[in-house]
């Protein structure tokens, strides 16, 4: 018999996924059991859509490999071998040891390591934070993404949202630069894509032929890490040919002299012979940039991950206020919106709680501390993992897991499965997904505040990430709000419901609606800094910073406060050259010719669904693309297995040869697990610092390919 249709409820959810989008979605119950995810039509942005990566969203809160139950392990670190245990036991397990410790070591021999897995308020990337820092443990510095890109920015322009990815539809000239779009900002290339039809041109600067690249009007492939060179050359352009809208210039910028001056050596000549683009290719592009309004830059993450990449978001993120681009309601640069969102990351995070002198260990170096190649007042001991999975995520992953295998190291995961790093862990604990707890899902791509709705129980004995710690704190004796407050009292909390931009907002709006954009203009008329207005020290566009310092930024930087390296910075942006290459170091790019770039999956969220045999038929096994000249020095066929391998470690893929790559690039893209494979491309990263912020350097990083 067919079960009525009226029996089936509908709730809001969010997209917990590290993705700027932050779909709003539709949870489909019946009987207590979620049997479809639908994207919410009514959203402006995300209209009902969903990503190939969340189509059957449903089917991974019910995948046979779930972790359902507190695991111990009872085989070798790696072997995957766990035994069920209570809740009791596992927390009194880590309790005990963890007491243990601190007696012998103090607290700091407990490190905390989490990334946006998750990216609820709640129980996402900071969840864990004010319980670690009550507790005196080693801080964890979380450099994955954007704190380059963000000290970049807020030098120049400030903690701005920039251009409304909505008000894309009325720029004439949008350039997509190191971002593709269409693999992993879908719901803002449907945007573009309508911009397009209306007559906008689409440029893409990317190092290969990506998919949002191949539906661009226009492909420019600098070689990696050169953009720095092309947005200076492009200053050069517009600067010598007159195309500067002086009187902007004039009176909402500070240091066009300095820049000029600076600008005037990078001529394209210059330029194109360190990125490849032909000069006259770099004439046309600053000349078209500048003479179509409005024009708008969607900024990629990307762009920071090689030594020089932040200055080249400097760079980058000086155009507009060059041509004037502010000046009109779709144009000027977008980078993350997120800045104007109302989070209270002092309350979610609780930086007052941390002891003064507390040490600091960034995530992407978690290897060499646990290796004790870099020096610490205090052994790391214990770590604790959630959101996260750095043995195919963070850089360096051989020494990540030699370190995982330390027999004095006490490490507990909490995740969905027992993914490449839980497979390392002494007690994993399975965590609620999505539609089993309420969130609000943190929004780094639009200007909407999304809520996530608990409408199913979670199976097994999982439970969200945040009662997690609310049992932990318990057990120790924490007495502070925080760790008392329920999911929902902690939403209540953790937003500036009273700021100007939530009025007319609160947590029963979004409970019934689901999303609510905040008060920031429309798409239709926001136009933030068509009179200046940068919130920036001066109220203007920073060419010139004097005084300019290094210091972790990002979304999250209160966080930090206290921990800011403070190195001097160039007070103007420039090109800086990579690190490895073959001008910088041509001993080493004698041995390891190639620059291999690891963007993305189409098919997967970072690691997550890399276990799904579904996702991976669609993505693909592991590939690695290669141009048909470096194929046949190397006498490497169409799908031969081959191995793309460097001092730092190896992995194998199937070679898929294109002329989507340049000669001297491959690209390898990233996500794909190491159980299932024969290593993954985070063996060859370097765990190097960017020139900003802590960032990656994951396109700056030079191998060799053979047949495997």
């Amino acid at each position: 018999m067919n079960t009525p249709v009226d029996s089936v409820q509908t709730f809001h959810g969010g997209c917990p996924h590290d993705c700027p989008d932050t779909c709003s979605m539709e949870f489909k119950v019946r009987d207590g059991r979620l049997i479809e995810v639908k994207g919410n039509p009514e959203h402006p942005m995300t209209r009902g859509g969903l990503c190939v990566k969340l189509k059957d969203y449903e089917k991974r809160h019910y995948h046979p490999d779930r972790l359902l139950y507190p695991m111990k392990r009872v085989g070798p670190k790696g072997s995957k071998q766990f035994e069920r245990i209570t809740w009791d036991e596992a927390l009194d397990t880590i309790v005990n040891r963890w007491q243990g410790l601190i007696a012998e070591y103090g607290p700091q021999a407990i490190m905390p390591a989490s990334y946006l897995g998750n990216q609820g308020l709640v129980h996402g990337l900071n969840g864990g934070d004010a319980f670690f820092n009550r507790l005196g443990a080693t801080v964890c510095e979380r450099t994955f993404c954007g704190e380059g890109s963000c000290t970049a920015w807020l030098l120049t322009v400030g903690p701005t949202a920039g251009v409304d990815p909505e008000s894309f539809i009325h720029a004439k000239y949008i350039v997509i630069w190191a971002c593709n779009s269409v693999s992993t900002n879908l719901h803002h290339w449907h945007i573009v894509k309508e911009a397009q039809k209306k007559g906008a041109r689409v440029v893409v600067v990317d190092s290969y032929a990506s998919r949002t690249a191949k539906e661009a009007d226009w492909h420019i492939a600098p070689r990696p890490g050169t953009d720095g060179a092309l947005a200076m050359a492009m200053m050069h352009v517009i600067i010598n040919e007159g195309l500067v809208d002086q009187d902007y210039v004039d009176h909402y910028t500070v240091g066009y002299r300095e820049l000029a001056e600076r600008a005037n050596t990078c001529t394209p000549a210059w330029a194109e012979k360190i990125t490849g683009i032909p000069a006259e290719d770099i004439r046309r592009f600053a000349r078209e940039y500048a003479t179509t309004p409005p024009a708008a830059i969607r900024l990629g993450v990307a762009l920071e991950r090689s030594y020089g990449g932040s200055q080249a978001i400097r760079a980058v993120t000086c155009l507009p206020a060059l041509i004037g681009a502010w000046r009109h309601v779709g144009g000027g640069v977008l980078q993350f919106p997120v800045w104007e969102h109302p989070y209270r990351f002092d309350v979610i995070s609780r930086p007052d709680l941390i002891p003064e002198g507390t040490q600091v260990v960034n995530i992407l170096q978690l290897g060499r501390a646990l290796l004790g190649e870099i020096a610490l007042k205090t052994p790391i001991k214990s770590l604790m993992i959630w959101n996260t999975n750095p043995v195919t995520q963070s850089p360096e992953t051989d020494k990540i897991i030699a370190g995982l295998q330390r027999e004095d190291l006490f490490t507990i995961v909490a995740d969905h499965f027992i993914s490449d790093t839980a497979a390392y862990a002494d007690l994993v604990l399975p965590a609620a997904m999505g539609a089993e707890m309420e969130d609000m899902i943190l929004s780094w791509g639009h200007l909407y505040l999304t809520y996530n709705t608990k409408c199913i129980e979670p199976p097994g004995e999982a439970i969200p990430n945040n009662e997690i710690f609310r049992r932990l704190a318990k057990r120790l004796g924490f007495e502070e709000d925080n760790f008392k407050w329920s999911d929902s009292e902690c939403l209540e909390h953790y937003v500036a419901w009273d700021a100007p931009a939530c009025e007319g907002i609160d947590l029963n709006y979004l409970r019934e609606h689901g999303f609510a954009r905040l008060k920031v203009g429309t798409k239709d008329d926001r136009a933030p800094h068509k009179a200046g207005n940068f919130p920036t020290p001066t109220g203007k566009c920073m060419f010139y910073v004097e005084g300019a310092k290094n210091f972790v930024a990002g979304p999250f930087r209160q966080m930090y406060e206290g921990f800011q390296p403070g190195e001097d910075l160039d007070p103007l942006p420039g090109y800086v050259p990579n690190r490895e290459s073959a001008d910088t170091n041509p001993a080493l790019a004698a041995q390891y010719p190639l620059n291999i770039i690891s963007p993305k999956s189409h098919g997967f969220l970072n690691s997550c669904y890399a276990n799904v045999a579904e996702k991976i038929k669609g993505q693909g096994e592991q590939f690695v693309l290669i141009n048909p000249a470096d194929a046949d020095m190397r006498g490497i066929q169409e799908s031969a297995k081959v191995r793309v391998f460097n001092g730092r470690g190896a992995f194998e893929g199937e070679a898929r040869i294109t002329r989507d790559v340049n000669p001297g690039v491959v690209v390898a893209t990233l996500g794909y697990w190491r159980q299932l494979n024969n290593g993954t491309v985070n063996c060859i990263s370097a765990a190097e610092f960017g020139d900003m912020g802590h960032s990656t350097t994951f396109s700056d990083n030079l191998v060799q390919v053979e047949l495997g």
